[in-house]
């Protein structure tokens, strides 16, 4: 059984925890202290920050801001785990650019802090969460667009979102995740501007 640990109880984490129960995983809910707002339902497991990671998929849930914090306590742990980046690092005063550097991305930063054996995969981060809870956008099955370096990682990542009813698409080496927060970054800011709706999204057909 695939099981995974979501760092994070707001509206994504919450989103991406549905899809790994309709894929049969097994979830961990981590949150930032016992009495912060929870994801959880029933059957998912739930921590506090600090608590043991229980799942071999884990997904940072949190703004990018918040990763050195997650790295304090996690850092070692995150070793022969696969580390799903959802970030998208905008900056949100002005609604006008990404602050990762120009050459890279969160999820290509994020790699080169963590141990040997961790392998970082972009995923989720051009989909918005009424989309992967439903699994649909308009008339299409989501469609999940994700990148990484490690074949036998972006699998594991595939088949959840695969058995979650959702299509899975590689675009590519962690390289191309530069290239995901772009998207991430026009999709978010046409929503807020109301050019699009938070329940839509875009949507790659087959």
């Amino acid at each position: 059984m695939t099981t995974i640990s979501i760092i994070g109880s707001g509206k994504m984490g919450a989103a991406i925890a549905e899809v790994a129960a309709r894929a049969g995983a097994e979830v961990q809910i981590v949150k930032r202290s016992a009495s912060s707002a929870s994801a959880a339902r029933p059957g998912f497991t739930t921590g506090a920050l600090g608590d043991r990671l229980t799942g071999d998929l884990v997904v940072l849930a949190v703004p990018y801001s918040a990763y050195a914090g997650i790295l304090e306590h996690y850092r070692d742990q995150l070793a022969e785990k696969v580390v799903i980046d959802i970030s998208n690092p905008i900056d949100f005063s002005t609604y006008d650019a990404l602050l990762s550097p120009a050459d890279s991305s969160t999820a290509a930063e994020l790699a080169r802090q963590l141990p040997d054996g961790a392998a970082v995969v972009k995923a989720f981060n051009v989909n918005l969460g009424d989309t992967l809870v439903s699994g649909t956008n308009g008339t299409t099955p989501t469609t999940v667009l994700f990148a990484g370096d490690y074949a036998d990682a972006k699998q594991r990542v595939a088949a959840l979102i695969e058995a979650a009813g959702m299509r899975a698409v590689d675009v590519g080496p962690l390289t191309r995740a530069r290239e995901l927060e772009a998207m991430g970054f026009l999709q978010i800011i046409m929503a807020a501007l109301g050019k699009t709706r938070y329940e839509s999204g875009f949507a790659l057909l087959p």
